[in-house]
């Protein structure tokens, strides 16, 4: 409950602060939110297998966000980035969409 909580305080701070992001940073925000994304919808697969923990999650929440910028960066600055940005979009989007497919038979059971 705690976490719905802050998720809700998140989404109206940002909605009524409109905060910006440095020029800098915003090649790096749509891998960083897919990232978390991964990590959310694994900890949520995890709930449901029986083997979520908090601990694992925030880890793997921040590691993720973590080594996806930092792969962008390296290919940015070995002048690849498109590319590397493009090949972590790949394999986090069928990492998500395989613990979507694990959820969805969760919820009803097929």
């Amino acid at each position: 409950m705690i976490a719905i909580i802050g998720l809700l305080i998140g989404v109206l701070a940002g909605l009524f602060l409109e905060p910006t992001v440095p020029l800098a940073l915003q090649p790096y925000l749509p891998i960083a939110v897919v990232a978390a994304l991964d990590a959310v919808f694994g900890g949520v697969r995890a709930h449901f297998d029986g083997i979520f923990d908090d601990k694992v999650f925030v880890i793997s929440f921040f590691s993720n966000v973590l080594i996806a910028a930092l792969i962008v960066y390296l290919g940015d600055q070995l002048g690849v980035g498109g590319q590397l940005s493009t090949g972590v979009v790949v394999v986090l989007g069928i990492r998500i969409f395989s613990n979507v497919a694990a959820i969805r038979r969760h919820v009803f059971h097929a």
